[in-house]
């Protein structure tokens, strides 16, 4: 069949390559796409929110599948305007509908679902400009620190946590009264602080079954020892030493199955990806959040590691079918290392040439913002590249992603050196 993945990111790159192996995919289409999965695909000049465009694609170039990417399109419904067409409605396509994106689209929606469907999670109350005086209060009498979050969409950024009350108040502050974060801003979220390490969990769902994809424990802070601003992602590191099978049953007992229950229960057809963002405090995993996509930069940990057909799984997802799949995985561990540009998250240059590409052969290129230029390959964007080392060992992953890495260069180019040191020393514990 034809596919469509909608996106430009190192998820797509990735997706694009394990949808490409598959002898189930004849043409494969990426929208808009980079440098990396113009190598595996063909690049198409539509926008991810341009849903008519999209659809006449789709259409014209008699497209079986559709995977959406980012959770933009998501959240914006374009599941919703493929079912109002009546030729676009056959169309199998990955990722919910505008009520099920809301997940991800709206941090007080998901803290209010888990709350009604008893999912584990940190206690918090949201607040307006209108409320901002009650939410300086409350601080008041938060402990310390305290997690501040956007209730909308932000690239990833939208989480401050304060150390103090100073920090805290002038925190909510910005963000409502500022508009820090924009729209996404427009309530915030003060939310108690869970001490534990994180793991992100990844389910594939058709509404009444899943499947329960490798989980990954990725690195969103810009500094080494996990400090700095938030971004996108720094790396990411599946299998999790710590994520033993007692712990991810208690994650299916206690979050995966009440989750997709739930959405069932909302009258919520749920076909796509649910990335479930986990704090483990004590050995009990508590939701930090949902996302409904896949993660970036995660899916280039996880997605290696998967050995089944990609196109199937996606395609009895899309159809309902989960049930008649059986997910097989390797027992190889994958580290990821995202290069970035200087200054990210905050303003960065984009057209720097990209040197030592051809000298990495024991490794995964994914790329994320590159674009070619005659025969040059040029940054173009913050997230630039994301290595992936793989080995029997977390330590021979690690050697392979970190010898890629130092074969690589541009001006201002960065990285975290510590991507699944911290792992590495729970194992040597």
């Amino acid at each position: 069949m034809n596919i469509l993945i909608l996106g430009s990111g190192g998820r797509e790159h990735m997706l694009a390559m394990k949808i490409a192996e598959s002898e189930k995919c004849s043409r494969l289409f990426v929208a808009p796409g980079n440098a990396g999965t113009d190598q595996v695909a063909e690049n198409v000049p539509l926008k991810v929110d341009d849903f008519p465009a999209i659809g006449n694609f789709v259409i014209e170039n008699n497209i079986g599948l559709v995977v959406v990417g980012p959770e933009d399109p998501l959240v914006k419904g374009i599941r919703d305007y493929f079912h109002t067409d009546s030729a676009l409605r056959k169309i199998a396509l990955i990722g919910p509908g505008k009520a099920g994106a809301r997940l991800e689209g709206s941090k007080d929606f998901s803290k209010a679902f888990m709350e009604k469907y008893g999912i584990p999670t940190a206690k918090s109350k949201t607040f307006t400009a209108a409320t901002i005086d009650e939410g300086l209060i409350y601080l008041e009498t938060c402990a310390m620190p305290i997690v501040l979050k956007a209730d909308g969409l932000a690239a990833g950024k939208g989480v401050i946590i304060a150390q103090n009350i100073a920090e805290a108040q002038e925190t909510l502050k910005s963000m409502l009264l500022e508009k820090q974060f924009g729209q996404a801003s427009e309530k915030v979220l003060i939310e108690e602080f869970m001490d534990g390490i994180e793991l992100s969990v990844f389910v594939l769902t058709d509404g009444k079954d899943y499947v329960l994809l490798p989980e990954a424990k990725d690195y969103k802070r810009i500094g080494e020892g996990d400090t700095g601003l938030n971004t996108g992602g720094m790396g990411a590191v599946s299998p999790v030493s710590f994520a033993n099978s007692t712990f991810i049953n208690k994650v299916k007992e206690k979050i995966i199955v009440p989750t997709i229950e739930g959405l069932r229960e909302e009258g919520i057809d749920y076909k796509g990806f649910i990335f479930i963002g986990l704090m483990n405090v004590a050995g009990e995993p508590k939701v930090i959040e949902y996302n409904v996509r896949m993660g970036d930069p995660e899916t280039q940990a996880v997605f290696p590691r998967i050995q089944s057909d990609v196109v199937e799984l996606l395609y009895a997802a899309a159809q309902g079918r989960l049930s008649e799949i059986q997910l097989e995985t390797d027992d190889l561990t994958a580290v990821t290392v995202v290069l970035v540009a200087g200054g990210y998250p905050g303003s960065y240059e984009k057209g720097d040439t990209i040197k030592g590409l051809p000298d990495v052969t024991e490794a995964l290129v994914v790329h994320a913002g590159t674009k070619h230029e005659g025969y040059e390959l040029l940054t173009n964007g913050g997230r630039v590249l994301a290595i992936t080392g793989q080995g029997d060992t977390l330590e021979e992953a690690l050697e392979k992603a970190y010898d890629a890495v130092n074969r690589i260069s541009w001006k201002g180019m960065y990285f975290r050196k510590d991507i699944g040191k911290d792992i590495l020393a729970l194992q040597i514990d």
